[in-house]
């Protein structure tokens, strides 16, 4: 039942806009990524920041703020309701199918029991917050 290494990826922040959600984290002194990124079927635009370089053997974990694209996006629902903040928390993992699965024969709820693309095109999954105390959890497949 290994399915890591697992690693924080990223902490999601819900935001009304980047560049308003932007000045803290660049006060910081985190390396912001070159390029927002438009996620249509998620209704968002993510913006990331780094904690340090990026390398192409390691990946420091990342801050990414979620702007929505309309008020109707979950993202726009979750802003509405509970305003602006940590909206995931986001694990990189080696097997997310297995781990899925294995979720899954535990009892885990899942809001995605087969893997979608995300971000950067990587592949997620999200746990539902009932499963994990409150938190929505992301789960995304370590590249290699």
């Amino acid at each position: 039942m290994k399915f890591g290494p697992i690693h924080v990826d990223h902490i999601g922040i819900a935001v009304e806009e980047l560049e308003g959600g932007s000045r803290f984290w660049r006060l910081l002194g985190l390396i912001e990524n070159k390029n927002d990124e438009l996620v249509e079927d998620q209704g968002v635009t993510t913006r990331f920041f780094s904690t340090s370089p990026t390398t192409e053997s390691e990946h420091p974990a990342q801050v990414e703020l979620l702007e929505p694209t309309s008020p109707d996006t979950p993202i726009g629902k979750f802003i509405s309701k509970r305003g602006t903040g940590i909206q995931q928390l986001c694990f990189r993992v080696g097997d997310l199918t297995g781990l899925i699965a294995y979720l899954l024969q535990n009892g885990v709820q899942m809001i995605d029991e087969v893997p979608r693309k995300g971000s950067g095109g990587k592949m997620i999954a999200f746990v539902h917050p009932k499963s994990t105390g409150g938190v929505l959890v992301e789960l995304t497949q370590a590249t290699s």
